[in-house]
């Protein structure tokens, strides 16, 4: 790797300024629905203190505008000291006079989290003054936030100016997980494109007809390629803005000979709700029905792609998977994945949070090569961008 890692630094007896993305789902409890991005940080954590260092963490958590009390990091602290096993001093502010008195004290092995970043809006503004504050706490910095490093924030691209930039372990993972796909998938490549939208994946998409050999299209976003094929979709997903956006994937798709495979059958509802009547349509949706999931052809047919694949990705699940009676295909999805992964030796990256999160639910996540914690970071890698938060990290 080019860039400088955590196991090129020195960490004994410093204080280690750490950006992680704990931005996790919270229940209606307030208690951290899903961990995953905790526990992926987990092995950075415990490398520094393993070598005697101190652990200052740093993240944001929602979208706030200002100081909101629901969206505070105590839960977050609380489920990151069950993990790590050890004390976790949470703070109520990022920068000032009392981080700073807590700082001073911090002995060898310690753990303080600051106050969520976005409370400061020198967090997202990336203000120089912000980020020189943040900067004074650490004396050595680290970014293991691969999910927030597409956002040119001040704890993401403005500690770099005052402190070497080293990845964490998470970061790393990342960085050659996802650029082995991008750099040299091995043939045949397949793609698994799922979710809501289509207007979320154009760009990848496509960059990616220039590199898969198959899509595997399901989700939401199918409903609106499939009526730029002229089928019915009842009261499906549709974005009709993109409708002629989805007709020009598909016959550039059809000149570069990549194959595209769009649901032939559906798992339809005549609502979202868990209480909704189901049953199997194939080809077109009746009026009245909404497609919530891919049918049994379809996934036989997606099985067959995946099982012949060398390299996978898999962005969007594609079915309503929350709701345990319409997540049926993603599950099998995940279960072909692994298969893949286990008998072809195939190199399979599952990316983007609700992606991730469905496969941590059926539990598969350690089947698969690598899970991306990135969501928007993870996208944008596969379009070809340069990551701010990668492209800020030091040069070995």
């Amino acid at each position: 790797m080019a860039k400088l890692t955590i196991h090129d630094m020195k960490v004994s007896g410093k204080r280690v300024l750490v950006r992680v993305d704990y931005n996790c789902p919270l229940d209606d409890a307030g208690k951290v629905a899903d961990d995953s991005r905790i526990r992926a940080t987990l092995p950075t954590l415990r490398h520094i203190l393993d070598n005697k260092g101190k652990i200052i963490l740093m993240t944001h958590l929602g979208r706030p505008k200002g100081v909101d009390e629901k969206l505070r990091l105590d839960p977050i602290a609380q489920r990151l000291e069950q993990l790590i096993e050890r004390p976790v001093k949470k703070l109520n502010d990022c920068v000032g006079p009392e981080v700073d008195k807590a700082v001073n004290k911090m002995k060898e092995g310690e753990i303080l989290l600051l106050e969520n970043l976005r409370f400061n809006p020198g967090e997202e503004a990336n203000e120089d003054a912000f980020a020189r504050k943040l900067a004074i706490l650490g004396e050595v910095y680290v970014n293991d936030a691969f999910g927030a490093s597409h956002r040119a924030h001040a704890s993401v691209v403005g500690l770099g100016k005052y402190l070497k930039a080293a990845a964490g372990a998470c970061m790393k993972k990342e960085i050659e997980g996802l650029g082995k796909l991008v750099e040299s998938p091995e043939k045949p490549f397949v793609v698994i494109l799922g979710g809501a939208k289509v207007s979320d994946k154009i760009t990848v998409l496509d960059s990616l007809l220039g590199r898969a050999a198959t899509l595997l299209i399901g989700g939401g976003m199918a409903y609106t390629f499939l009526k730029a094929k002229g089928q019915a979709i009842g009261g499906s997903k549709l974005e009709a803005d993109h409708i002629g956006t989805a007709h020009a994937i598909l016959e550039k798709a059809a000149k570069m000979g990549v194959e595209v495979v769009l649901p032939i059958d559906h798992l339809v509802a005549d609502k979202i709700d868990p209480k909704a009547r189901i049953r199997i349509e194939t080809g077109a949706i009746s009026d009245g029905w909404i497609g919530v999931d891919i049918g049994p052809k379809t996934l036989q047919a997606f099985e067959q792609k995946i099982a012949g694949a060398k390299s996978i990705l898999w962005n969007g699940p594609v079915g309503i998977f929350e709701n345990p009676k319409f997540a049926m295909g993603s599950q099998a999805v995940a279960k072909a994945i692994a298969k893949a992964v286990a008998v072809n030796k195939a190199f399979a990256v599952v990316g983007g949070g609700d992606t991730a999160a469905a496969v941590y639910k059926f539990g598969l996540a350690e089947q698969m090569s690598h899970v991306s914690t990135g969501g928007g970071a993870t996208l944008e890698f596969f379009e070809g961008k340069d990551l701010p938060g990668v492209a800020a990290l030091t040069n070995r």
